[in-house]
């Protein structure tokens, strides 16, 4: 007896100074009995993640098989949301998680599930009989499952007090978008497609301060071969949207989110002018692809018809790219 509080003692302890590094979250959408069945076949449908009423991803699912794993009936995840991948849209401490799921099919029932853990700098082992032993670096693991038909709608708080914690996220909330806040928003969404010209260091610049985990290049390579350069002599553009066609998205936060009303924000377009330059415009036309990409998903994993974040500073009621206040700030979106 006494060896068992001894162990329970240092089990406790053990947990008690772990630190969480991160929290992750996994959603599946789905039809079958996982209680009884080692297979499930996911819903096909659009998945969209918010963050603090920020969208920070967005992914179609396909109809697939997924296995069911472990005693606790884990369903194989159709979307992964580690909170490392939020970007500053993530506060340190409370926060809340939102992922609406849309089928295809707005009248065929299905079940939902949402799972989440934190993972921890510690491994936690446990004895499961003679010769068998499990080990984890995760813990307070949870999952909610909800039956449905047509849109379903998962909310979770969480704390993330491993999250960078930036002077801009104290700021008070925007309420209200005056005709000439809108205008300097748009000017800027059209600076921030400006900057792909030669020299391309603010370019580069703005790749480089905004790396998302899951969403990085190889801005060391890319420079060294001028990939950038070739293309755009060869007549490849990025180019953003008139104003008419934007949208101003009020979160309830510092942050305005700026989307396209069609497509995405930032495209990358061909200007040719001379036919030869094709097999040039080609060979980098996936690198512009990406730029735009990332452009879209400033400063954080954003789906991509969604602009970059914009903060107002109340200080001096002047707008800024959240990338720039992080910049200035010596903060970094990691």
């Amino acid at each position: 007896m006494r060896k068992l509080i001894v162990a329970l003692l240092l089990l406790c302890s053990t947990l008690a100074s772990a630190k969480v590094l991160n929290i992750e979250f996994n959603f599946t959408p789905y039809i079958g009995e996982p209680a009884k069945a080692d297979h499930v076949e996911t819903v096909p449908g659009k998945a969209s993640v918010f963050i603090n009423n920020v969208p920070v991803a967005e992914q179609e699912i396909q109809k697939r098989t997924v296995p069911v794993l472990f005693d606790n009936r884990e369903i194989g995840t159709a979307v992964w949301v580690p909170a490392s991948s939020m970007g500053s849209a993530l506060r340190q401490g409370k926060n809340k998680i939102r992922i609406e799921f849309v089928p295809a099919s707005a009248k065929a029932p299905y079940e939902a599930q949402l799972r989440w853990a934190s993972v921890t700098d510690q491994v936690t082992r446990t004895e499961k009989g003679p010769g068998q032993v499990s080990s984890t670096n995760q813990s307070d693991e949870g999952a909610e499952v909800k039956k449905s038909v047509g849109k379903v709608v998962f909310e979770r708080e969480f704390v993330a007090d491993f999250a960078a914690d930036l002077p801009w996220h104290h700021f008070p909330p925007v309420t209200a978008l005056t005709d000439a806040d809108k205008a300097q928003l748009t000017s800027m969404v059209a600076a921030r497609a400006e900057v792909v010209q030669p020299d391309f260091a603010t370019a580069y610049q703005l790749l480089k301060n905004a790396s998302t985990p899951g969403m990085q290049l190889d801005l060391a390579g890319i420079q060294k071969s001028k990939i950038l350069n070739k293309g755009y002599a060869a007549g490849i553009r990025v180019g953003a949207p008139a104003a008419d066609k934007l949208d101003f998205v009020l979160t309830g936060n510092p942050e305005v989110v700026i989307r396209s009303k069609a497509g995405a924000l930032f495209r990358s377009t061909r200007r040719l002018s001379d036919a030869s330059r094709v097999t040039n415009c080609k060979w980098a036309w996936p690198w512009f692809w990406a730029y735009c990409i990332r452009l879209n998903w400033l400063p954080c994993a954003m789906p991509r018809e969604v602009g970059p974040l914009y903060i107002d500073s109340p200080e001096q009621h002047k707008w800024k790219g959240a990338h720039d206040a992080i910049a200035t700030t010596g903060g970094r979106n990691d």
